[in-house]
């Protein structure tokens, strides 16, 4: 599932091509794709306007949208944003799509169709309705405001980080990493991670998703950017610690698989 580190090289794709832009067509490719609007609605209120700004919240990205409000996007378990140029055909599973008047077409991209397309006309109202916590990479989301967030909770650190009311933008994958860094058994209670550990994690919680995004969070060939000491590289089945070379252990919760080192994450 697309994390923050994703949305936020898809927020940089829109800033890059569409930011600044006019939309001079909006191709509705699945009705089903979209929320509170349909296609022709989202059509008569997007066509002609200029693409003001984006930003991310978590897992979401929002799109603003000159004098019509933002396009809220969600990607669901594997969806994407991509440019295309003039000439490029569509990739398959694309669900909607933003003519630009002068730089080819933004593409969101939804094989599963798990993730949604919503007009808002506000997103700080939207990101409140859906009761998101901060995205954790928010410079005012600071070491405090993550140990209140950890704070009397009886859930295993995994699921707290994974809360998106608690903190928006870390999902299975991510949650790994963090842990794995921050030394931390997955189903240790959140209430019982003392102040040391409670700021190591914070610590790597931003060292891991910046650096995923400074090394291109969702490209080919991705986690053989990443910095030697990473868990992702070996995230998978038969993998071993890149620290100490245990072999992995395999943790199936909820219905996602997860990874962590016996040897370097004790306990649980």
């Amino acid at each position: 599932m697309p994390e923050l580190p994703d949305v936020e090289i898809f927020r940089r794709l829109v800033q890059r091509h569409g930011v600044g832009h006019l939309i001079s067509h909006v191709a509705v490719h699945d009705p089903d794709s979209l929320e509170g609007a349909s296609a022709a609605s989202l059509q008569r209120r997007l066509n002609g306007k200029r693409l003001h700004s984006c930003r991310r919240h978590g897992k979401h990205l929002f799109i603003d949208i000159a004098d019509a409000g933002a396009l809220a996007m969600h990607f669901g378990t594997n969806g994407s944003l991509q440019h295309l140029g003039r000439d490029q055909a569509d990739p398959p599973s694309v669900r909607l799509s933003l003519d630009l008047a002068d730089d080819g077409r933004l593409a969101y991209v939804n094989p599963r169709r798990i993730g949604r397309v919503r007009l808002v006309d506000s997103t700080e109202a939207f990101i409140a309705e859906s009761q998101l916590g901060p995205d954790a990479l928010d410079p005012a989301f600071d070491a405090a405001e993550f140990a209140a967030s950890l704070a009397g909770r009886k859930q295993a650190i995994k699921a707290v980080l994974m809360d998106q009311t608690r903190m928006a933008g870390i999902g299975n994958i991510y949650a790994d990493e963090i842990l794995f860094q921050a030394r931390l058994h997955p189903d240790t209670p959140a209430a019982t991670v003392d102040r040391a550990a409670t700021r190591r994690l914070f610590d790597a919680m931003r060292f891991v998703l910046q650096t995923a995004i400074d090394c291109g969070a969702g490209a080919e060939a991705f986690t053989d950017r990443l910095p030697p000491g990473f868990l992702l590289p070996q995230r998978h089945a038969g993998g071993h610690c890149p620290r100490c070379g245990t072999a992995l252990q395999v943790d199936r919760r909820g219905g996602r698989t997860g990874y962590h080192c016996p040897a370097c994450q004790p306990g649980g």
